[in-house]
Parts: structure tokens; sequence; C-alpha cells
């Protein structure tokens, strides 16, 4: 029950590697098992009845800006046209279409200008025959104007550096009627459905709704993932550590994991190896919509985690087969005053913690968010250092990937212990080797899970 070395990985925190770049099968023995367990379920297998046990949560309605990153509860329909007036595309001048027909530099109309009109505002003067109005970007267009001429194509700029008066204006171009107005309703019609029920909310729909005038919309809730660290030797951050102790890293990597997917992190600290501390902090998860527990979970930890579980609820403990991150528990447990409430509990050792967060509880946290679950983007790279796969798992090898002249490169990061946590933060990818496959070896292709881009990954 560690975020460290622990049960199987404690070699790994010892010396076990060299300095060379490969991937380790550092957890093929971990439990005594060397091959794969005929009970383990697939990657695909877990996910799948995780997936099963969410939904999306009840709609609440935030203010405009906090909806970015989540999904639309209901529908958008505009309240008004946009734009809500005929307005001009360009700095210019409104004109008569048919007055200025023919016009060009050696052959310019000469208008009157009779006024001037700026964004925000409505000019009350009508252009008739032989006459223009000045007008700015966005400005309504006039009653009695269809085009507007851009200053470029006048001789504004000429009178001004010449001192004439500007009461008059030659146009150098016959633009066609219409030319860089742009229609009241272009955009969008006053009734119209403008945006749908499950779209992801970027910054261009903030735009969108923005210029519809609201001020707060409907979207599915942010779970609210309650993150529970288990094991007496582990150590809140700030207490002076003792000799045997370790810091607690799980809880606030993978409460960084669930802002980063989009959930609101409560963590709950640490639970001490005993019934009494296990009981009192699950209950301090009251509210929650998911409960993540790191470690406790291996067929060779304490069974008292397991118990505690069992007791509040239906659980259920598997080996996927994969590496890192086999061992791994799922159910539902009880909570006063509501149904019972998702709880998955990851392995101990922190990069385990992280990749299993990453496959299971992220897809899980996009789901309840009204998000389609997809993958992360995958590229095909080519191996800079071998991948090892002894017992028939899924490996999921810690690579830093780069790309030069249109090929991309996954470097492993070191040595890959699942305690070695400066090996995932020096990865941004994830290297596969197939369960099917006893090794991938340097300069073969991968297929990389990416989980960011770096600046070197030149794209």
């Amino acid at each position: 029950m560690t975020n460290d070395a622990h049960h199987g990985d404690r070699h790994d925190r010892h010396g076990h590697h060299g300095r060379h770049h490969t991937v380790d099968s550092s957890e093929s023995h971990e439990h005594g098992h060397s091959h794969a367990d005929e009970d383990m379920l697939s990657v695909e297998e877990a996910y799948e009845r995780i997936a099963a046990s969410f939904s999306r949560l009840d709609p609440v309605e935030v203010p405009l800006l906090e909806s970015l990153g989540q999904v639309l509860a209901s529908d958008v329909y505009s309240p008004l046209d946009l734009p809500p007036l005929t307005n001009s595309a360009m700095d210019g001048y409104a004109v008569r279409g048919e007055d200025i027909q023919g016009a060009g530099a050696d052959s310019p109309r000469t208008l009157e200008v009779i006024g001037l009109v700026a964004a925000g505002s409505v000019s009350d003067d009508i252009v008739r025959p032989g006459t223009s109005i000045r007008i700015m970007t966005g400005a309504p267009i006039p009653d009695g104007a269809d085009t507007v001429v851009p200053f470029e194509e006048t001789d504004e700029v000429q009178r001004r550096r010449s001192g004439a008066p500007l009461d008059q204006v030659n146009i150098l171009s016959g633009l066609p009627r219409g030319s860089n107005v742009r229609p009241a309703g272009e955009d969008v019609r006053s009734g119209e459905h403008v945006l749908t029920a499950g779209t992801l909310i970027r910054p261009s729909e903030i735009g969108v709704m923005a210029s519809l005038g609201l001020g707060t919309v409907k979207v599915a809730r942010r779970p609210v993932v309650a993150i529970l660290a288990t094991g007496d030797e582990l150590v809140a951050n700030g207490l002076p550590l003792e000799r045997g102790k370790i810091f607690d890293s799980n809880s606030f990597s993978v409460a960084a994991s669930v802002v980063a997917s989009g959930g609101v992190p409560k963590i709950l600290g640490i639970a001490r190896d005993n019934l009494d501390d296990l009981h009192r902090k699950l209950s301090e998860a009251e509210g929650s919509d998911m409960i993540i527990t790191s470690a406790g979970v291996s067929k060779g930890d304490y069974d008292i985690v397991k118990d505690v579980l069992t007791q509040r609820g239906e659980m259920n403990f598997w080996s996927v087969r994969m590496r890192p991150a086999k061992p791994l528990a799922f159910g539902h447990i009880k909570q006063e005053g509501r149904g019972p409430v998702p709880l998955m509990g990851l392995p101990g050792n922190p990069v385990s913690a992280m990749v299993a967060f990453e496959m299971f509880a992220r897809p899980a946290i996009a789901i309840m968010l009204g998000k389609q679950p997809l993958p992360r983007p995958s590229v095909e790279g080519v191996l800079t250092g071998p991948i090892y796969n002894t017992d028939g798992r899924r490996v999921y090898a810690r690579v830093e990937v780069t790309r030069d002249n249109g090929t991309y490169y996954a470097n492993p990061t070191g040595p890959q212990g699942s305690n070695i946590l400066t090996s995932m933060s020096r990865a941004n990818g994830l290297a596969i080797c197939p369960e099917d496959l006893r090794s991938k070896a340097a300069g073969e292709t991968v297929r990389i899970i990416m989980l960011d881009w770096n600046e070197e990954v030149d794209l």
C-alpha cells in the first residue's frame, strides 16, 4: 500500500537497472507470476465494464466563461439576428451602387460627403443620388446606400495630404452593387437553432453564445472526484519525513489528472491501515460522484482495504493484462442520502496509478461530463530502444516522442519501474508492445499514445 517501491517493485529503486534506455520487465514477477494469468482481463474488457457504470451528470447553469470545456445540456436558439442590422464590412464610404458604375482611376466619380457613421451609431442621413456617407467597419448601412467603397479605392488619402476639403470624395473603382455589405441575419437568424445539446464548448462556442447575449449556459455538471491514498508508510506533503516513510505523491498526481480531465478533485488525505481510519476517510467522500483510491488492491497487499471496500458496497478486484497497472479494483460503495457511488482502486506505485487513471478514470470522467470518451491521438514512430515483454501483458512504455524529417521517434525515458515517477514526467507518450509479442526492438515501428505534445515534437 504505497506510492513507491512495494510488492514486487522494490528492486527497481535500488540499482536493478543500468543507465541504458531500455524498457524493463520490472513488474513481470509481481506477486510471483512470470506468465499471463488465465483470469486476467484485457484492457478493453476492463474498460467496457467500467464505462458501463457511468453516464452524464445532471445539468447545471454556470456563468458563460466557466462553461469552457464542458458539454451543452440543452439546445441554444438565437434570440436575435446576427448581425442585427445590415452593416459595413470595411472602413470606407457608403454609396449607391448605381452612382459609381464605370468609375476608375482615370474616370473617377465625385460624390458629396454628407456625414459620418461609426460602429455603434446609426445615421439619420439618407444617401441620395450623388452623395455618400463616410462609414466605419460594423456600422449600420445608412438608408439609401447599398455598397461600401473602401478608403483605399478613393482619393481620401491624397485629399488629406494636400489639405483639400473632405466634403467631397472621388471614387476610383466601380464596385458591384452590394460590395462590402453584410446583410442583417447573415450569420444567425432570430429563432434559429444555433448549438445542439451535447456540443463540447470551445472558445468558438463561447464567442457564439456571447454574441447572442447569453450570460449563463446549462451544461453537464463537472464530476466531483474524491481521492484517497492508503498506507501507514505515507506522509502528507509539508510534514517532516521520518525514516522509512515516503511522501504521498499519488493524491497530487491523481488530483492533477482529475483537473486535466475536466473534473473537480476532492483530496481526502491518507487513510492508515486500520478499519476505523479507512471507514472514516471513506465517509468524508460523501457528495462525490466517484471515489479513486490508490494502493491496497494487489494480491500481496493487506486485505484490510479490500475488506473495507467490500463491506461498504460491491467491489471487483481484477488483474488487467497490462504493464504497468496490472492490479485494479472497481465497484460501487454506499453513500448516505444517495445511491451507490463508483469507486476505482488504482495500484499504489505512482506510474501504475497514472497509467491506470489514463486508461480507465479519464474516460469515466469524460462520460460523466457528457463527452464522447475518445482515445488520445496516436502516431506511428520508430523505437530508439527496445521494449521487453516477458509475461504476455500489453506494455505501455514511457517515451519521449520527437520528429525528424517527418519521422516520429519514440525514445524510452530510462528505467521503467512502476515506482520511477520521473520517467513519466520525461514522457509525452506511451509506446505499446502488444500482448502477443515478446519484445519490440530498436528500429521497429510502434504505436504511440500521445499524452501531450512537447515543443520538441515539430508538427
